[in-house]
């Protein structure tokens, strides 16, 4: 299970290109400056040889695995790897009574590195715990998933959460230059040729992952054909081969999910069609359900739009009802309407401040009775007790309106709804205003 250990001095050909380039030292490691560069505090945890559990959390092919291990290398520590999606409770004890024996017999700490921990679940989590506090191993826990979410509280509160980042074009440049280069772990045996511009344009669409860049060289040099000296040719279009149709970065499932959701509504808040469509396209050229996206702007709709512009909230459904009519491909051509529409329109979130504060009544008074002019008349019981006796039928009167108490007599003069003056809520302001003031006035 020791799999460092042997790391730096086996035979790794055959194995995929991102594997063998991986780092078997700290001065091999690219990106992750905030954590590793002189003074930060990992880089200090680890030139005094001391180390406490971690949870590394970030998107894939940002060092996580291979941290785990250098991490071990120099604090010379045994590194045991587990997969929570492969393992369960049965490896984690078997791995933890190694632990145990290797401290006792040789003074050895352990690494026990779980990848993609937010796969345990609960009472898998919990049979860590121990282990953890004891000090039997130090945990390293990778993650793609938010901690805060995904791992339990008692584990989480013993352990620290390393952020790493996405790798910049510049850090995933020096990757591929160095696997270009190396002739024993690369391709540097090859003869292969490669023009700056093209390795920028693999660093370009890797998306911050370094896997992502070295499996796209991979793929590039296997189909590169090589010209008359024998040497191959890698350029623009073979990366284009090799890629065929990129998968972007967005999980359904994560948290890259929520980052881009989160994104394409506040451009649309924010008044910017472009960015909207940019964010909305991310989403459905990664697979996203089409249906999602469009409940979304149905939400939108009413919660940022309102009645600025009632019409938002018939573009919306109307966006929707056409995605499941026509499908995709071609549903993106009514999703794209809809989200610049949205985008443009004046902006109010009264339906979000008018519930918020009915309901903040609610919760404060209780379930109030109805006022008996309120009441529904429909038993002679009921007229007996005076329901709905003094209700005043507002077509009865001028102008379809006659001044009346709706509200519990404990919330009277109440004013929930407060229109902004955004597009067609301007005019309801102004109405609205009239009608409160003939009603405070009284018939």
């Amino acid at each position: 299970m020791d799999l460092f250990a042997h790391a730096a001095g086996k035979d790794r050909r055959g194995q995929p290109l991102a594997e063998r380039m991986r780092p078997i030292s700290l001065a091999e490691f690219v990106g992750q400056d905030h954590l590793l560069a002189p003074g930060r505090w990992l880089r200090r945890a680890l030139d005094g040889k001391e180390l406490t559990s971690l949870i590394l959390w970030g998107p894939p092919g940002t060092g996580k695995t291979t941290l785990g291990r250098l991490l071990a290398a120099e604090t010379n520590a045994s590194f045991v790897a587990l997969s929570a999606v492969m393992a369960g409770v049965k490896e984690v004890r078997e791995a933890v009574a190694e632990a145990a024996e290797r401290r006792d017999m040789r003074g050895q700490r352990t690494l026990l590195f779980i990848d993609e921990i937010h796969r345990f679940n609960k009472a898998q989590q919990d049979a860590l715990l121990p282990h953890v506090e004891a000090g039997t191993v130090i945990l390293v826990g990778a993650t793609t998933e938010n901690p805060s979410f995904e791992v339990n509280a008692p584990l989480l509160s013993r352990a620290k959460v390393v952020v790493l980042k996405p790798l910049s074009r510049e850090n995933l440049r020096t990757i591929v230059d160095r696997a270009l280069a190396d002739p024993r772990r690369g391709l540097g045996a090859e003869s292969i040729e490669c023009a700056a511009a093209t390795r920028d344009l693999v660093a370009a669409q890797a998306g911050g992952d370094a896997r992502q860049a070295l499996s796209t060289l991979e793929a590039a040099a296997s189909i590169a054909q090589p010209d008359q000296e024998g040497r191959k040719q890698i350029d623009d279009k073979t990366i284009e081969e090799a890629l065929q149709r990129r998968a972007l970065l967005y999980d359904k499932a994560g948290d890259q999910h929520y980052e881009v959701v989160s994104a394409f509504i506040k451009s649309m808040r924010g008044s910017d069609p472009d960015a909207a469509v940019y964010w909305m396209a991310r989403m459905l050229e990664a697979g996203e359900d089409p249906l999602f996206v469009a409940r979304r702007m149905v939400i939108f709709a009413a919660e940022d739009i309102g009645n600025a512009d009632p019409n938002a909230l018939r573009v919306a459904l109307a966006a929707t009802d056409a995605v499941r009519f026509v499908g995709m491909p071609e549903g993106h051509l009514p999703l794209t309407q809809a989200a610049v529409y949205l985008a443009v329109a004046p902006k109010s979130n009264t339906a979000v401040t008018t519930y918020a504060a009915a309901r903040a009544d609610v919760e404060e008074h209780g379930a109030l009775p109805v006022p008996l002019h309120l009441r529904n008349p429909s038993s002679a019981l009921g007229r007996s007790m005076g329901f709905g006796k003094e209700y005043k039928y507002p077509h009865n009167f001028e102008g379809h309106f006659v001044a009346e108490d709706y509200l519990p007599e404990e919330l009277k003069g109440r004013h929930y709804y407060q229109p902004s003056n955004s597009g067609r809520e301007r005019e309801i302001a102004e109405r609205l205003a009239t009608l409160r003031k003939q009603k405070k006035e009284g018939p």
